[in-house]
């Protein structure tokens, strides 16, 4: 193990293990909650690692400021002030780093909303699926849905895959710091450094057009659905029959029909497909720009296909 991922795992266990608990809510909520009054500054340990807020020395103690510095996290501000560069959220027993808000930088690493609804998708899903062998988590960022898969069926090789390094690190320490050892993390564009059999793939695949070309927000083409088909289409490469593909992502309705659902059962033709939707509305400031004037609203759905 790395100092890095050792410091990012031992600032876990100890938030853990005093009782932190933060639920991390849209960007746009997070926005308008800090612009509060008496938000410029933190005074306990959620402002600093759930809200982002900069800190005096004094608000977190010597423990906790030794992981930040051992794992590169702690942003030197003006004067003495601190500033965390992960947020830490809670779901249910189960700590996840990501980046600090706001998540700017090209190579953030996002947690919110979505991440929840994506676990509840696989905690309705999985455990109604045949025994499995390997299961690749695709664009894993926190390991959230890879960590939701290995509590929801019998013991099995997991394998998570991400473009950005530092989603790899984090989701290794949130993995170790959840009492799992046995993973392969692996830098690479979707499935394209797996060698291995693969029999179960789930993703959560960013599914908005981002003009800043943000890798953990950028969906592509279809505003923002381009993505979501061009997994589904390694998936239906890769996985043999009886395979499972287990999609939540978002789609853009245009004029009252869904393009991205023909798109992804035409990329599935050989899978028996159950395409829902879990949230008709979702992100509708998006609906603001100009190259989403064409679209009535975005709907989170989720996917499961099996291979015939």
């Amino acid at each position: 193990m790395s100092e890095k991922i050792a410091a990012l795992k031992g600032l876990l266990l100890t938030l853990k293990q005093r009782e932190y608990r933060f639920i991390t809510p849209t960007p746009a909520t997070h926005a308008r909650v800090i612009a509060r009054e008496g938000k410029q500054q933190a005074k306990d340990l959620r402002d600093v690692f759930g809200w982002s807020l900069p800190f005096a020395p004094g608000v977190v103690d010597d423990t906790l400021l030794s992981f930040l510095r051992g794992a590169d996290m702690l942003e030197e501000r003006g004067g003495e002030m601190l500033r965390s560069l992960v947020r830490v959220s809670s779901l249910e027993d189960n700590f996840f780093l990501h980046s600090a808000f706001p998540t700017t930088r090209s190579d953030s690493v996002f947690f919110g909303p979505d991440s929840y609804r994506y676990a509840n998708f696989l905690m309705d899903t999985l455990p109604n699926l045949p025994a499995r062998t390997h299961v690749v988590d695709i664009g894993a960022g926190s390991g959230i849905g890879a960590l939701t898969a290995v509590r929801s069926l019998p013991p099995l090789k997991v394998t998570l895959t991400d473009i950005n390094p530092l989603a790899l690190e984090l989701a290794r320490a949130n993995w170790e710091a959840a009492g799992f050892e046995d993973a392969a993390f692996v830098e690479c564009d979707a499935l394209s450094g797996v060698t291995e059999p693969i029999d179960l793939i789930i993703a959560n695949p960013p599914y908005i057009a981002d003009p800043a070309r943000r890798a953990y927000r950028d969906g592509g083409g279809m505003h923002g659905g381009a993505m979501s088909v061009r997994w589904a289409q390694e998936a239906a490469r890769r996985l043999e029959s009886g395979g499972v593909f287990a999609l939540y992502t978002g789609s853009a309705m245009v004029g009252g029909d869904d393009p991205l659902r023909n798109a992804l059962l035409e990329a599935l033709a050989d899978f028996d497909v159950l395409y829902g939707e879990i949230d008709p509305d979702v992100f509708g400031e998006e609906l603001e720009r100009e190259d989403y004037a064409d679209v009535e609203r975005i709907a989170v759905v989720g996917v499961v296909a099996v291979k015939r």
